[in-house]
């Protein structure tokens, strides 16, 4: 009792539960079984939401092409996670830790659960995906088509489509407010895990092996997005309506930017895993009597809370804020947060490497980018996490140890991000958007019709995206805009042939051909991505080393009645500064890189089709 209220603990607490522990019970257990129990489910609990968020960041850009919006609303639908978060945190923390904690956590996941099932709700009341074929496009109502080849008919068949329009009739779809809502739930649930937990453990923990615990949760934590992305580069692979239309007529490829595969499986996945991982929580007790180390305070601080009524607690709540924040040392620790957050490690790291980076190289690369990324990366950030807590163990790292081990790590991470500036490659050939015609003076924008005399009479529509490789190496954005007059073959083996602007690169009628797809990438782009692979490694591990001591600190400089709100205000904080304006932010940026928009039949720009690799680096 008279070592933790002291003052000195503040200033050195390690070194004196050291030696208040030694001398009080030298002979107690590491922790008892209870404890051992809590933090097997607290770090499934871990897994599981990690996992969740990690298959969010995945399916991002399946979400942006199946609502049809812009990266910046994407970038919204991702931060209403924070945003959620950001709404109870605060009230989570002090309210939770004055009464079942293991039991709010339990409640906390169960509303996780309930909200990425949520997410995936809009694919069960939404019509069957619709993408621009290279057969026909088509409108259900009036059943207009536009045949994708050059054909004097399809102006006044974009007529007609354009007066659909003009009747009422919308291809837009809301439901993405749902997958909102969704992800705000899950943020409102997760509020209660890391602050209640981690208090939890530092309570009944020994001093010296709650760091241990910390960084093993933390571990866990990373090993979730291996299998959250895992999952969403499997789902992707999937058609989304798999099961429910024959695969043999799908003429497009996961690698073609139409391409929008099953996101919501994994989010039914996710969150049944969810729901089971809050159950056992709830018959956990409400204390640890059994621990010799706390037995005492917390019989008698149990004793004082069920004489204390919720009004009584409320008021307390204002008094113990105050005391939070006129502790200096805790609020430098918060200026550090928020100038680290706010310039480096949300902004930098964390979106850009976990969210757009994975976008970026994408379509950069064409890879299996999130496999590779699990494989090599997540592996990394683990060992990183792992040592970090085995380090503050090993050594008793004190708490001015603890911050240099984190002024380390965040110092050479930003060395080890340097390097990413250098690493692109070319935009691929695209006949009217990265390269002109052949004969043309200059590249205009597609979406503003551009026509050379190889494909003015085609009357090619705007909304048409539908690209294929010319025997001449350059992409076009579809088959009538490359001149194409006829079609062999089915499906994905569809062939367009006598394709006058390949012609007029000066090949014969005979190899004036298209197949289905874009171009490929030249070789090197190849071994730029290992080049990425190998420095993002790296920046995991190292940026890992400083993860346990980053929150522990929250834990060791403030009164012990103040953990969990002592934690709840700093993730606040990461919130407020780091985790809602990184997306939307980031997001407009994305977008003002792109090259062609999609358009929508009845008018209106849908998802980027193509983005200047260079800007966007």
């Amino acid at each position: 009792m008279t070592v933790e209220g002291s003052p000195e603990r503040f200033s050195e607490p390690r070194t004196i539960e050291y030696s208040g522990h030694n001398q009080k019970t030298p002979q107690t257990k590491c922790c008892s079984p209870t404890l051992k129990i809590f933090i097997g489910l607290l770090a499934f609990c871990y897994f599981t939401k990690s996992l969740t968020g990690a298959y969010t960041k995945s399916t991002i850009t399946q979400i942006e092409r199946r609502f049809e919006i812009p990266s910046s609303t994407a970038g919204i639908i991702d931060v209403s996670f924070e945003m959620g978060n950001l709404l109870v945190i605060t009230v989570v923390s002090y309210f939770g830790a004055k009464f079942h904690r293991p039991k709010i956590i339990g409640a906390g996941v169960l509303l996780m659960g309930i909200g990425t099932l949520l997410m995936a709700l809009p694919h069960f009341i939404m019509s069957q995906y619709k993408y621009d074929t290279a057969a026909a496009h088509s409108n259900d109502a009036d059943n207009f088509t536009v045949s994708s080849t050059c054909s004097s008919d399809n102006q006044s068949t974009v007529q007609q489509l354009v007066s659909g329009c003009l009747k009422g009739e919308s291809e837009s779809s809301p439901m993405w407010v749902i997958a909102l809502f969704g992800n705000i739930l899950r943020g409102i649930g997760e509020a209660s895990i890391g602050p209640l937990g981690m208090s939890f453990i530092d309570d009944y923990a020994r001093p010296e092996n709650s760091a241990f615990y910390i960084g093993c949760l933390h571990t866990l934590g990373v090993i979730g997005p291996i299998f959250g992305y895992s999952l969403g580069s499997l789902c992707a692979s999937l058609y989304v309506d798999i099961g429910l239309v024959d695969q043999e007529s799908v003429t497009i490829t996961p690698q073609d930017s139409r391409w929008v595969g099953a996101w919501w499986l994994g989010y039914v996945v996710s969150g049944l895993l969810t729901l089971l991982a809050a159950l056992p929580l709830w018959f956990l007790p409400r204390a640890l009597p059994e621990n010799p180390q706390t037995s005492k305070l917390d019989n008698a601080s149990n004793q004082h809370k069920h004489t204390l009524s919720i009004t009584e607690i409320a008021k307390d709540f204002g008094p113990s804020l105050k005391r939070l924040l006129t502790n200096g040392i805790y609020l430098l620790y918060l200026v550090y947060i928020y100038i680290y957050i706010f310039f480096i490690y949300i902004y930098i790291y964390i979106y850009i490497y976990f969210f757009f980076l994975f976008f970026f190289f994408c379509w950069l690369f064409k890879l299996a980018v999130l496999i590779c990324t699990g494989v090599t990366s997540i592996p990394a950030a683990t060992l990183g996490m792992f040592l970090s807590g085995w380090i503050m163990k090993r050594f008793k790292l004190s708490l001015l140890g603890s911050t240099r081990l984190m002024f380390f790590s965040s110092v050479t991470t930003l060395v080890c991000t340097i390097p990413y500036f250098a690493l692109s490659c070319e935009n691929i050939d695209v006949a009217g958007v990265t390269v002109p015609y052949q004969g043309s003076v200059e590249v205009q924008d597609i979406s503003h019709g551009l026509l050379t005399s190889c494909n003015a009479d085609c009357g090619c529509p705007d909304f048409q995206w539908d690209p294929v490789c010319g025997q001449n190496g350059v992409t076009y954005i579809s088959p009538c805009h490359a001149g194409c007059n006829s079609i062999r073959g089915a499906g994905q083996n569809m062939t367009f042939h006598g394709c006058t602007c390949i012609q007029s690169w000066g090949l014969t009628s005979g190899t004036s051909t298209a197949v289905l797809g874009q171009c490929s990438r030249e070789t090197s782009c190849t071994k730029m991505f290992y080049i990425y692979l190998a420095l993002q490694s790296l920046a995991f591990f190292v940026y890992s080393l400083g993860t346990v001591p980053f929150f522990l600190i929250s834990l060791r400089i403030v009164d012990p009645a103040l953990k969990s709100l002592s934690v709840g205000v700093f993730l606040l904080v990461l919130r407020v500064f780091g985790g809602i304006p990184a997306p939307i932010c980031f997001g407009a940026l994305i977008d003002s890189t792109c090259l062609k928009w999609g358009q929508k039949k009845c008018g209106g720009s849908g998802a980027c089709r193509m983005y200047d690799t260079e800007t966007f680096r």
